[in-house]
């Protein structure tokens, strides 16, 4: 291959293609126009001034697209983040709430560093339909909030915005018809004169770039010990809810991302966004949906441009900006929670044939969820959850069948299946300590010793044994089984 050749191919796809360009580009323009209103909402959440949300979603999307795992995925200001900082910035003010921001990037980047987004492989699928079914809810709900107590001019540019939604891609997908949508009702409500929320009735956008700067607040222990919580969960949650729409958005376009480097690069997002002054951030579902399924953006140059623009519509445009009618962004939100939502999940025929557990696990997910508003919650509870319904299910697998030889003198008990702490729990009453013969054989050929909980119950059962004056054999150890029943043998009990 020529050097020239070899040169083309390290161009990124949006350099190679025009096509592509165009469809990052516009891509990340839809994002920005979706982005004004929801990082205003959260920033009143934080009780924070609209203009630290908004730097937060600029300085995050601009970041993480050049440091983060997932291409195409869009990290800014979120609610998830919002509700666990707002208690600090009520009682302490600002400056302790932008150095818990910092200090939380620090921690995720040794949560990273320490293969925590490895934990990712223990989350069952049942979770992760719960996860995306939950987070189309909140959107959902999120917009019905904007149709409360509106005026009734709303309601048609709301059904208008649904008909462009529709019918626009049918005659061209040249341009996303989100952004085609928000056009035509701004231009129409603006040339009516039609009085409808806008949004700038959400909150005054932002005149100037943001400048860096040291949060203020005294560099003492005592701030540390403070503000170390709170941003360790904020660490916590803005790392679940990025790894988790990462794995979403790998299914959707059939790529791999490194969830290592998402978490280390959602890290260094959060400390520039600091510095900058923004309230931090991570992943969001709702833009990364409008991205990636209705934009059909790929690249890191939609998240790039997401940020800029948004900045461009805020100081150049920002009076345009502000007579978008807000019944367009609440079309399109509630547009990619119906294409977000898995209907197949609560199909009859699905539901039919998936068992009951898992059923349980996706329902307690979504309920967590949405009675909690906090992702973090739901996917812990119903993880936890597959892991009992799976440890109950493992256990009961767990068998003891036991043939005396034709002598008398010997009882071979088989035991077969995975032991471990729910199982091995049965495994000494499975023995008949009083009537066997003096000599008892455990083949373990089919069976696998996994905890200490398994080695406890074998000792159990030979020590039973051995008050009656009778010799325990046990064979047919994988290797493995060997060397930790080898190890612990003997050790758990006092001596």
């Amino acid at each position: 291959m020529s050097p020239v050749a070899r040169l083309r191919g390290l161009k990124p796809d949006w350099l190679r293609d025009p096509r592509v360009w165009r469809t990052e580009v516009l891509g990340g323009l839809v994002v920005a126009l979706a982005l004004i209103p929801e990082a205003i909402s959260f920033s009143i959440i934080a009780g924070v001034d609209p203009a630290i949300g908004l730097f937060a979603s600029f300085t995050m999307a601009v970041v993480i697209s050049v440091v983060g795992g997932r291409r195409a995925m869009i990290s800014a200001a979120t609610g998830a983040v919002a509700l666990v900082i707002a208690p600090l910035n009520r009682e302490h003010g600002l400056g302790y709430l932008i150095a818990a921001v910092i200090l939380a990037g620090a921690f995720q980047i040794v949560l990273g560093a320490l293969g925590v987004a490895k934990l990712l492989r223990f989350v069952p699928r049942s979770v992760m339909v719960g996860f995306v079914n939950s987070l189309a809810i909140l959107v959902f709900m999120a917009q019905i909030k904007e149709l409360r107590d509106v005026p009734w001019a709303v309601w048609p540019l709301l059904a208008a915005g649904f008909a462009l939604l529709v019918f626009f891609p049918r005659v061209t997908t040249a341009v996303p018809a989100p952004l085609v949508s928000v056009a035509v009702l701004t231009a129409v409500t603006v040339a009516a004169g039609i009085a409808v929320p806008t949004v700038g009735d959400k909150g005054a956008l932002p005149s100037t770039l943001p400048v860096p700067g040291l949060p203020d607040v005294p560099y003492t222990l005592d701030t540390l010990t403070l503000i170390a919580p709170y941003a360790l969960a904020m660490a916590l949650v803005g790392l679940m809810e990025s790894l988790m729409t990462a794995k979403l958005v790998d299914e959707i376009t059939d790529t791999r991302s490194s969830k290592t480097r998402e978490s280390i690069g959602q890290g260094i997002a959060n400390i520039v966004t600091g510095f900058f002054g923004g309230m931090g951030g991570c992943a969001m579902i709702g833009q990364t949906m409008i991205n990636v399924k209705v934009s059909g953006a790929r690249t890191r140059l939609s998240t790039f441009l997401s940020g800029v623009f948004l900045m461009v519509l805020c100081i150049v445009f920002g009076p345009v900006v502000s007579d978008i009618p807000m019944a367009a962004l609440v079309a399109v939100m509630v547009m990619v929670c119906f294409a977000q939502f898995d209907w197949h999940s609560l199909a009859p025929r699905t539901l039919r044939r998936l068992p009951t557990g898992e059923i349980a696990v996706m329902v307690i997910t979504v309920v967590c969820v949405v009675a909690t508003h906090n992702l973090a919650v739901g996917v812990v509870c119903g993880s936890v959850t597959a892991m009992v319904i799976f440890a109950r299910r493992v256990a009961h697998l767990a068998d003891v069948t036991a043939v005396t030889d034709p002598d008398g003198t010997t009882v071979v008990y088989r035991v077969t299946g995975a032991l471990f702490f729910a199982s091995s729990n049965d495994l000494v009453g499975r023995f008949t300590y009083a009537t066997d013969p003096g000599k008892i054989v455990i083949d373990l050929s089919a069976a696998h010793i996994w905890d200490a909980s398994s080695v406890a119950a074998l000792d159990a059962v030979e020590a039973r044994y051995a008050q009656r004056g009778k010799t325990v054999e046990i064979i047919g150890l994988n290797e493995p089984s060997a060397a930790l029943h080898e190890k612990l043998s003997g050790e758990l009990t006092p001596g």
